[in-house]
């Protein structure tokens, strides 16, 4: 019973995470071993991360993995905004980093007056990324009517800005509750750490790979991302 028990531990809680412990190989970068095969590697902040020095921060542009985006939390719910928002989404394209902002979903609250709150925060210009609508718990509602609050919100999002908004989620939580045909063709955003390689059900844009990141200018560890796809096809998904 014990080997059992040890057995099912290993095949779940470690295996699936072997990751961690396989040796880096010269791809070592901002305190992780970086993920193999991807040009284009950014992150996401929000006011957790304090205050930042942007000039540092501009350094992570010339090492080996070049930051070249950074998604930012702007808005959650119907009324609340991130306290650095406005001044991280500005400085980010005064030193030279792709910008995107991305909104945190409560499926309690009326999802046009989330959309609403979310376009009345956020100015997005050309060269920014497609807005972001993070989905990361679905409270005690079927899937179907989760579903259709979040198309409510992208409808009215892609409306305002021209452009079809990304969907961030867990991996788990995407395979679960945000599949089907409903939200099938919105570019994806997953969060998958500690894994060799993402296996997603389904097309994705965007890895969020690890939250242990360090890099210069920013206190606090910080979540790393990359693009899956090549320069041409980033530049493609950009706000015209």
């Amino acid at each position: 019973l014990v080997l059992l028990i040890l057995l099912a531990f290993y095949w779940f809680a470690v295996r699936p995470y072997s990751y961690r412990w396989k040796p880096c190989y010269g791809k070592q970068e901002y305190g992780i071993c970086m993920p193999g095969n991807y040009d284009i590697h950014g992150i996401d902040i929000s006011h957790h991360q304090g205050d930042i020095n942007w000039t540092k921060l501009a350094e992570s542009k010339e090492t080996r993995y070049p930051i070249r985006f950074i998604f930012m939390k702007a808005t959650e719910g119907g009324d609340f905004s991130d306290k650095r928002f406005q001044r991280n989404f500005k400085n980010a394209r005064k030193h030279g980093f792709v910008r995107g902002a991305y909104h945190y979903f409560n499926p309690r609250t009326d999802a046009k007056k989330q959309a609403d709150f979310f376009i009345k925060s956020v100015k997005l210009e050309k060269g920014d990324l497609p807005p972001v609508l993070d989905v990361e718990v679905k409270g005690k509602m079927p899937v179907g009517e989760l579903q259709k609050k979040i198309k409510i919100w992208l409808d009215r999002v892609e409306a305002h800005y021209g452009v079809k908004p990304i969907i961030y989620t867990t991996r788990g939580f995407g395979n679960g509750y945000l599949s089907g045909e409903l939200l099938k063709d919105y570019p994806r955003w997953i969060a998958h750490y500690n894994v060799e390689a993402l296996r997603h059900n389904g097309k994705w844009h965007f890895w969020q790979h690890s939250e242990k990141g360090v890099l210069p200018g920013i206190k606090k560890k910080v979540d790393l991302n990359v693009f899956n796809g090549s320069s041409k096809e980033f530049q493609q998904l950009l706000i015209k």
